[in-house]
């Protein structure tokens, strides 16, 4: 007989969940310090993509063989990997950790924006424009504040984080396409699509035999392939099932405070106090952005 799982071991599930995700910045940062950009993101999909290979394999899921569903996966793949991966490592190289994690946090903010503008198949809602509002100030606190002393290195790198942010709002939208799959199927999929086109680029570009990574940047590599991707993917597919999609959107506001306390003690970051005042301003906006209304009717069109 099959024990049936717990609410409290779904919100520690929920509670790691956030901390992988959140530790991924601090991995990242921890990686390009030897290893560039593009070479840590081809080694983070292959790896995570073969991790989840492997998960498939146990639970006996067959891989769809149609040439359609595989240009999706790399389309996903282009939207939730390859570009954003690639932005955030490079970015890393100039921005701190916990700044990443605030900046990255409002892929539910661009999600809705794009829905509204482009899909428009979600209300517009006074909560939802209130969060959309909030959130698009504390961006503003975070990268204006640096607008102001020229166009340098340390505004583009935000940017770049904005940049990949909304390419994951994109793949949410683009996600819905996989209806009628296992969930574990795209997401394998994509990273193994995105090592396809990650991998040659790196062996061209870095020709990573000739780098000498450190102990630390290797180990943080290994630690943001296996446990902040794969392990968190699977543990996400897990609460989706057992809170749903909205319970498991949680985790976009549970990382932020995360990620930063993470960024704070292992590599003694600090944030400005304008940093700390964007990072509230975005939490409340994906909060009003994320939780369900108490009373919600759901209309549904054939």
């Amino acid at each position: 007989m099959t024990a049936r799982p717990t609410v409290a071991t779904e919100l520690a599930l929920l509670v790691l969940l956030s901390t992988l995700w959140g530790a991924s910045y601090t991995f990242i940062k921890l990686g390009v310090a030897t290893i560039p950009p593009l070479t840590l993101i081809a080694a983070r999909t292959l790896i995570a993509g073969l991790v989840l290979t492997a998960v498939i394999r146990a639970r006996g899921l067959a891989w769809p063989g149609d040439a359609a569903t595989w240009r999706k996966f790399l389309g996903q793949a282009c939207l939730n990997s390859v570009v954003p991966f690639t932005l955030i490592a490079w970015a890393e190289q100039a921005v701190d950790a916990g700044l990443a994690t605030i900046l990255n946090s409002t892929s539910p903010i661009f999600a809705f924006l794009l829905t509204a503008l482009v899909t428009r198949h979600e209300a517009v809602t006074l909560r939802k424009l209130v969060g959309v509002a909030a959130g698009l100030v504390g961006i503003c606190l975070l990268v204006g504040i640096e607008a102001l002393h020229g166009l340098g290195d340390m505004l583009w790198a935000q940017l770049a984080i904005v940049a990949a942010t909304i390419c994951y709002a994109g793949a949410a939208i683009y996600g819905k396409g996989f209806k009628g799959l296992d969930p574990m199927l795209p997401a394998a999929g994509s990273l193994l699509a995105g090592t396809a086109l990650l991998l040659p680029a790196a062996l061209v570009i870095d020709r990573p035999w000739t780098l000498a990574p450190s102990a630390a940047s290797l180990e943080a590599l290994l630690a943001l392939a296996t446990i902040s991707t794969a392990l968190a993917l699977v543990i996400y597919f897990r609460l989706v099932q057992t809170l749903g999609s909205i319970g498991a959107t949680a985790q976009s506001y549970l990382r932020v405070p995360i990620g930063v306390a993470i960024g704070v003690l292992a590599l003694g970051e600090r944030l400005s106090p304008t940093a700390w005042l964007g990072l509230g301003c975005v939490v409340a906006g994906v909060i009003a952005m994320t939780l369900p209304a108490r009373k919600t009717i759901v209309a549904t069109t054939g």
